[in-house]
């Protein structure tokens, strides 16, 4: 994929080379949209919007990671969608199925190579990271997700959050420092190496 040509192509109006930059890229916009809210239905809303947002904003781009862009698009998305759900609550976080019951496993959770054993543990894994991840501040966990999820680099992850890259360093730090102390509350589940034991807890 040629993107800066794509890119270029998009920002005079060429509907096929914008739709080709979103086959590109929806699977992470979604992915971000989904871990920040937590719920598929907002979150396929979130990534329309957003990459709606970018086609109609497109020629304001003014380089770097086309990437960052896109997720500082949808995170802000997401960020509008948190607010106004603690302005009104409607829906809780947990995933929900068509019939509206809560998913113990969702589908991006899903290792087809797993054994049942695996599975399960892993499962309860990755629900334990979801739990201690709904419950950081919303600005620690887009820091978290766009560098430890989303594999962004120190500098995509400042230009997608629009913060200097001082912030963005402080926040995932004290983001990971939460996430570590949490999920010492499912230690059972963890892998050894991940284990504070109670000398490490009390320094």
């Amino acid at each position: 994929m040629d993107e800066p040509a794509l890119i270029q192509a998009a920002c005079q109006g060429d509907l096929d080379a914008f739709n080709r930059l979103v086959l590109a890229y929806q699977d992470q916009v979604y992915n971000q949209a989904y871990r920040m809210i937590g719920e598929s239905e907002a979150a396929e809303d979130a990534t329309q919007e957003a990459f709606i947002s970018a086609y109609q904003h497109i020629r304001t781009y003014r380089g770097g990671s086309f990437r960052a862009w896109l997720l500082r698009i949808v995170t802000n998305a997401c960020y509008d969608e948190l607010r106004r759900r603690q302005r009104r609550p409607t829906t809780p976080l947990e995933p929900m199925d068509d019939a509206g019951e809560e998913i113990e496993s969702p589908q991006w959770m899903e290792d087809p190579g797993d054994t049942p054993e695996t599975s399960l543990q892993r499962t309860q894994l990755r629900q334990a990271i979801e739990h201690c991840l709904k419950h950081l501040p919303d600005e620690f966990r887009a820091a978290v997700l766009m560098i430890d999820i989303q594999g962004l680099d120190y500098q995509e992850a400042s230009q997608a959050l629009g913060k200097p890259l001082g912030t963005v360093k402080s926040r995932l730090a004290r983001a990971r420092l939460r996430m570590r102390d949490c999920l010492q509350g499912f230690g059972e589940l963890l892998p050894a190496a991940f284990r504070l034991d109670d000398e490490q807890v009390t320094e």
